[in-house]
C-alpha cells in the first residue's frame, strides 16, 4: 500500500507540473499555448514578452508570433478540475467545520462574503441574503476577474499607443514650428517690405503658440505616465489575486473589481495641436492674379479609393479589382482636372465646406496611369484632411508631413508655381498660408486633383 501511496503522490506531482505556469510558478489562469507548444498564464507571457521586449518563449527560447497565441481550453478544464479537487479538501478540513453545527461549510453569502454551513444559511441572519455553491461562487468570481484583467490589459495597452503618439508628436512640434517659421519668412520676403511689421507680430506669434502648445503636449505627456503607472499597478494587483486561495479571493474581488474599473476611466487622448490660421496681408489678393478655372472630370467612386485611418493607404485603383472597404465610413469620390499645367502659375479654389475626409492638390499628370499609393508617391502634392478618434488631422504629401494648423472652413486655394517648382495652399476665409512646398519641388506636367 506505501508503494502505491507514493505512486500516487508521484503522479499528482507530475499532474500539478504539468498544470504550472514556469513563470509564476502556479496554477495557470486564462492558459494559453504558443507555436512551440509550450503553455503559460496568458497575463504571464503578455507581461514577459513586454518586459524582454521579445516574443521568445519563456522556457525554450523559440520565437513565436503574437497572432501564434491560442487559448488551451484542455489545460483550463485540467486547472479547473485540480483547484476543485483542492477546495474540497480545504472544506472538508476540521478547521473549517462550522463552529455551531459542526457541519461541512457549502453555501457562500454573497452578502457578507462568509462561507456558511447549510443550517447557518437558512437561518434567520443570513435568509433574506443571496447564496450559491462555494464552488459555483469560485467559477463565477475567477471568471469576473479573468474578464477585467483583459480590459484592463487593454487600457494599459491603449494608453501606451496614446502616450508613444504623444511622444512622437513632441518630437515633431519642435521642427514643424522651424519649418513653418521659414517658410513664412521666405513668403513675407516676396511681399512688400511694408508688411516687415507684421511679419514681426506673425512670427512672435508663433513662438507663443509654441511655447503654450509645447506645455500642453508634456503636461498630457506627464499624465499618461502616471495613467500607466497606476493601470499597471492595479493590473499586478489582479494578477496577484488570481494566484490567492479561493477563499480569499470570494471574500477581496468586489472591492479590487471596484477600483479596477474606477482606474480605468478618464482615458487621455494625445492632444492635436494646431496653430492659429493668421492672415497674411495681400495673400489671396497676390494668387487670385493667376486665377484659372478648372474643369473636373472622370469622377470615380469610394470602391476604388480607400482612405484608411492611419492616412497611408489612400490608394487609387484603376483596375477595379474588389477591394475590402471599411464599413461605417462615408462614400468616397475623387476627380482631376481634365487640362494638365505644364507652365506659369495657376490659381484656383475649392470648397471643403465642413466634410471631414478629403484630399485636394495636383499630382503628376502620368500618375493617374499607375496603381500606386497616393501618401507614398513622390509624384503628388496633396493637402489631407482626416477624421482621427480626437478631431481632425492634416497632412500634406510628397513627403507625409503632419499640418499642425487650423482647420480650414469654406474653401481651400491652390497656387502652382511653375517657374519657381513649387505649390501652395491657402485658407481661403482666413487670408492665411496653410503650406507651402520649397522651390524645385517639381519639373513636370501637373493636373488638379480633389
Amino acid at each position: 500500500f506505501s508503494s502505491l501511496r507514493k505512486m500516487d503522490s508521484n503522479i499528482s506531482q507530475a499532474f500539478r507540473k504539468e498544470l504550472t505556469c514556469c513563470i509564476c510558478l502556479d496554477y495557470v489562469t486564462d492558459p494559453v499555448t504558443i507555436g512551440c507548444g509550450h503553455s503559460f498564464c496568458r497575463p504571464c507571457l503578455y507581461i514577459s514578452w513586454e518586459e524582454a521586449k521579445t516574443t521568445r518563449c519563456p522556457l525554450c527560447g523559440e520565437t513565436s508570433k503574437k497572432t501564434d497565441i491560442e487559448s488551451n481550453i484542455l489545460v483550463k478544464n485540467l486547472v479547473f478540475l485540480a483547484r476543485q479537487a483542492s477546495l474540497c479538501q480545504f472544506l472538508s478540513s476540521e478547521d473549517q467545520m462550522c463552529g455551531t453545527h459542526k457541519e461541512t461549510k457549502k453555501m457562500f453569502c454573497e452578502e457578507s462574503k462568509n462561507l456558511l454551513c447549510l443550517l447557518c444559511s437558512s437561518s434567520q441572519e443570513h435568509e433574506a441574503h443571496r447564496h450559491c455553491s462555494i464552488e459555483y461562487a469560485v467559477e463565477k468570481y475567477r471568471e469576473k476577474l479573468l474578464k477585467q484583467m483583459k480590459s484592463l490589459w487593454e487600457k494599459i495597452q491603449e494608453n501606451q499607443r496614446n502616450l508613444n503618439e504623444e511622444c512622437r508628436i513632441i518630437n515633431l512640434w519642435m521642427d514643424y514650428i522651424c519649418l513653418r517659421r521659414d517658410m513664412i519668412r521666405d513668403h513675407y520676403r516676396k511681399l512688400h517690405p511694408v508688411l516687415h511689421r507684421e511679419e514681426k507680430q506673425h512670427l512672435e506669434g508663433l513662438k507663443s503658440e509654441r511655447k503654450k502648445i509645447l506645455q500642453q503636449l508634456k503636461k498630457s505627456q506627464t499624465t499618461m505616465v502616471q495613467k500607466q503607472k497606476h493601470l499597471r499597478e492595479m493590473f499586478e494587483e489582479l494578477l496577484n489575486l488570481c494566484h490567492k486561495p479561493d477563499v480569499e479571493l470570494l471574500q477581496n474581488l468586489e472591492d479590487t473589481l471596484t477600483r479596477s474599473e474606477s482606474v480605468q476611466l478618464h482615458m487621455l487622448q494625445p492632444v492635436n495641436p494646431a496653430l492659429s490660421a493668421r492672415p497674411i496681408t495681400g495673400l489671396i489678393d497676390r494668387f487670385n492674379q493667376f486665377q484659372v478655372n478648372i474643369s473636373l472630370n472622370y469622377e470615380t467612386s469610394s470602391h476604388d479609393i480607400m482612405l484608411s485611418d492611419d492616412v497611408r493607404s489612400l490608394i487609387f485603383r484603376h483596375d477595379l479589382q474588389e477591394v475590402p472597404f471599411p464599413s461605417g465610413r462615408s462614400n468616397y469620390f475623387a476627380t482631376w482636372g481634365a487640362q494638365a499645367f505644364t507652365s506659369g502659375k495657376h490659381y484656383w479654389e475649392m470648397h471643403v465646406d465642413s466634410s471631414w475626409d478629403w484630399a485636394i492638390g495636383v499630382c503628376k499628370d502620368t500618375w493617374l496611369r499607375k496603381n500606386c499609393s497616393v501618401i507614398e508617391s513622390g509624384d503628388t502634392f496633396l493637402l489631407l484632411c482626416v477624421k482621427g478618434d480626437n478631431g481632425y488631422h492634416l497632412f500634406t504629401t510628397s513627403p507625409v508631413l503632419s499640418q499642425y494648423i487650423e482647420k480650414p472652413l469654406g474653401k481651400v486655394g491652390v497656387f502652382v508655381d511653375f517657374n519657381s517648382g513649387s505649390v501652395s495652399f491657402v485658407n481661403v476665409a482666413k487670408n492665411s498660408l496653410i503650406w507651402e512646398y520649397p522651390a524645385y519641388s517639381f519639373n513636370y506636367s501637373l493636373r488638379p486633383f480633389f
